[in-house]
């Protein structure tokens, strides 16, 4: 691989944008540590209710929309302190994974956030595990890796009787945040096989401060909200953020 002398540099085109669903009049927020480590990103807030099923989201948003707009406010406020320019959206809606896979399309996110307190976040796991937009997954990598103090570590996982290579994801994704200006010495790397990934990244979210991991097959909500086994997001003890493919309609050259 280049040494940092002349390694051919790859510019981040636009800061990647996370989203970030809040439950909003459910009292639910966004922990200080986890605000600090995403402010380098376009963060867009949304602020969501689910409705019951016979009540009218015209109805809810007479009645609700003033106190989920303050506490939405209330988040954007935490993000401007620390230094990001968030965008908020509100949505009252009766299937809150479809709106926000909704709002994840509208907007061409990069990943979506799923909280979980955490203390400051210094090392980051990044599970390879198959199909993931590597170059998306590289330019939110770097970005959030930006302040020098953090280190984040690529786990290839090898699923056996896949055709994935986790030696080669591995050198991939070294080499792109090494374009991305990402000093070696802040990349660790280790490999190891699991019949069960989804389950071996939620086994081992304790031992890192926040997780970025891919998609995958299928819908995104899909892997995070899935059989019980497979809930990473409710069953993860440090924060996950997950890369969505792009959009269709983006027309930005992948490598």
């Amino acid at each position: 691989m280049p040494g940092d002398t002349d390694r051919p540099q790859t510019t981040i085109r636009e800061p990647p944008v996370v989203l970030v669903p809040v439950a909003v009049l459910e009292g639910q927020t966004i922990p200080e540590t986890v605000v600090d480590f995403l402010a380098p990103a376009r963060v867009v807030i949304l602020g969501y209710h689910v409705l019951p099923e016979q009540t009218p989201t015209e109805q809810a948003g007479r009645q609700f929309e003033d106190r989920a707009q303050q506490a939405v406010e209330t988040i954007a406020e935490t993000f401007r302190a620390a230094g990001g320019d968030p965008d908020t959206r509100i949505a009252f809606t009766h299937d809150r994974d479809q709106t926000v896979e909704r709002v994840a399309d509208d907007i061409d996110a990069t990943a979506i956030l799923l909280p979980n307190p955490t203390s400051e976040i210094h090392d980051v796991l990044v599970p390879l595990r198959g199909a993931v937009d590597r170059d998306r997954l590289a330019d939110l990598v770097a970005t959030l890796l930006i302040d020098g103090d953090r280190s984040v570590t690529l786990w290839g996982i090898d699923l056996g009787d896949s055709d994935f290579d986790a030696d080669t994801a591995i050198e991939e994704a070294r080499e792109r945040l090494g374009r991305r200006g990402v000093p070696a010495e802040q990349v660790d790397f280790e490999r190891s096989s699991e019949e069960a990934p989804l389950r071996a990244i939620v086994e081992r979210s304790a031992e890192f401060d926040a997780i970025v991991m891919g998609a995958g097959e299928g819908s995104l909500l899909s892997v995070l909200l899935g059989e019980d086994e497979e809930r990473v997001a409710d069953a993860a003890v440090a924060p996950v953020l997950v890369v969505r493919h792009q959009s269709q309609d983006a027309t930005d050259d992948s490598s």
